[in-house]
C-alpha cells in the first residue's frame, strides 16, 4: 500500500542486482536520460524467478541462473516520470547468468555506476544505491 497517498496506484516492479568490482549495472531505455536498474513488471500468472529471467532475458540477452537467484530486498520510492504520489516498489534480486551482456529490445546502453552516481538514478534506484553502498557493495 502507498503509504502517502493511500488511493494512489504503487507500480509493482522487479529488478535484477549485478555487482561486479563494487559497480552495478544500469540500463537506459531508447528515448529515456535515466539509468534504471535492470528488470520489469510480471506478466499475468508468472512468479517472481520467471517475471525476471524473461525481462532480463528481453532486456540483456543473457539467460538468469534461477539456482542463483537471492533476494537481496524491496524498496518503494516515489516513481520517475510519474504523478507525485505514484509510487514504484521493486523487489531486487541478485543472480548469475549465462550469456554475453548486450543492449536488447528497448535498452539503448548498459553502464556500471558507482555510488557516485546516485543524483543520476530515479529515486527507488537512489534508495538501492544508498542500501549497496551502507553494506560495502558499492563504490563510492
Amino acid at each position: 500500500m502507498n503509504v502517502s497517498n493511500p488511493t494512489a496506484p504503487v507500480i509493482d516492479k522487479l529488478a535484477w542486482i549485478f555487482i561486479l568490482d563494487q559497480k552495478v549495472l544500469m540500463a537506459r531505455s531508447q528515448n529515456k536520460d535515466t539509468f534504471y536498474i535492470p528488470g520489469g513488471k510480471r506478466e499475468a500468472g508468472e512468479s517472481d524467478a520467471e517475471a525476471l529471467t524473461r525481462e532480463i532475458q528481453e532486456e540483456l540477452s543473457v539467460s538468469i541462473v534461477p539456482t542463483s537467484l537471492k533476494l537481496v530486498g524491496t524498496f518503494q520510492a516515489q516513481a520517475h516520470g510519474q504523478p507525485s504520489g505514484v509510487e514504484v516498489q521493486m523487489t531486487c534480486y541478485s543472480a548469475d547468468y549465462q550469456g554475453v551482456l548486450q543492449p536488447a529490445a528497448e535498452i539503448a546502453e548498459m553502464a556500471w555506476f558507482t555510488y557516485a552516481q546516485v543524483q543520476e538514478v530515479g529515486p527507488v534506484d537512489q534508495i538501492i544505491f544508498r542500501w549497496l553502498h551502507d553494506r560495502k557493495l558499492l563504490a563510492s
